[in-house]
């Protein structure tokens, strides 16, 4: 059996991350908007009426936007905590609360636990997803992390984590000073040079894959997050590596056997997921 990771897009436009057992599927958020859910989805033979739930970190746009659209077209149930729920105006009918550092069961096989994060106005949360022994991160929008996230982020299979920025060309870029003191301060977001160093707290043999999200397209370059992440990194990673781009989705990384994924590998990435998953 194993765990499906696909993001379908990631950065300041929207986000939204699929998660597929053998039993389940959900998204670790709904930033889209209806249409581009459906069209992204479409790309791995799903329609949003195939996933069991939604998961929201927070409720800025780019991340839980499109959560309220979710309940009301397709009646998905959707998970978020009470300052989440209150920000999205979700349907408490379909609204399954949560606190943080209390384990939610999402079926037979899949178990996803919030973990608080620093963010500006938003109570964030990270996701560790439990299957079948192996577990995999979802971090995204912190400028800092705690001793508390390395803790339990520290071992993961599976690692997806924002790189955001780059230093040098967020200062030079045209933002104004406000702007980039709000990106780069204690509750905005990743440097590259920061996940690097955080990669580097919780990196260990067990790790076998990692994806850089929410790359800023003004401050921001692939190579720049890569090979900055991986000087970090050293020789203490041997995996993959990969980067999440906002035009997604482009691949998928399993944990378990990938021949045991449910039938949505038979889509038009089918070639693709084989070939990077594998």
């Amino acid at each position: 059996m194993s765990l499906r990771i696909t993001h379908l897009g990631s950065g300041s436009k929207g986000n939204a991350t699929l998660l597929e057992t053998e039993h389940v599927r959900v998204l670790v958020d709904q930033g889209f908007s209806g249409a581009s859910l459906e069209r992204r989805l479409k790309l791995l033979d799903l329609h949003p009426k195939d996933l069991d739930a939604i998961l929201v970190t927070h409720h800025h746009g780019d991340h839980g936007g499109g959560a309220l659209i979710a309940q009301r077209r397709w009646g998905l149930q959707v998970h978020a905590n009470a300052r989440t729920a209150e920000e999205l105006s979700l349907l408490e009918d379909l609204w399954h609360p949560f606190v943080s550092l209390e384990t939610i069961q999402l079926g037979p096989d899949l178990a996803m636990l919030p973990v608080p994060v620093p963010h500006s106005g938003a109570d964030n949360v990270a996701f560790i997803a439990s299957h079948q022994g192996q577990r995999a991160a979802f971090i995204t929008d912190l400028g800092s992390w705690t001793d508390e996230l390395v803790r339990y982020v520290r071992g993961c299979e599976h690692i997806s984590v924002e790189a955001n920025y780059d230093e040098r060309l967020l200062q030079q870029g045209p933002y104004p000073r406000s702007l980039k003191e709000r990106i780069s301060g204690r509750g905005g977001h990743l440097s590259n040079d920061q996940t690097g160093e955080f990669l580097a707290e919780v990196v260990t043999e067990a790790t076998s894959s990692i994806t850089l999200t929410h790359l800023s397209d003004m401050n921001n370059k692939p190579h720049l997050a890569e090979s900055t992440v991986l000087y970090y990194l050293d020789e203490r990673f041997q995996g993959d590596i990969r980067l999440s781009m906002q035009d997604g989705p482009e691949f998928s990384v399993f944990l378990g056997e990938a021949a045991s994924v449910p039938p949505s590998t038979e889509g038009p990435l089918a070639a693709r997921v084989q070939r990077e998953g594998s």
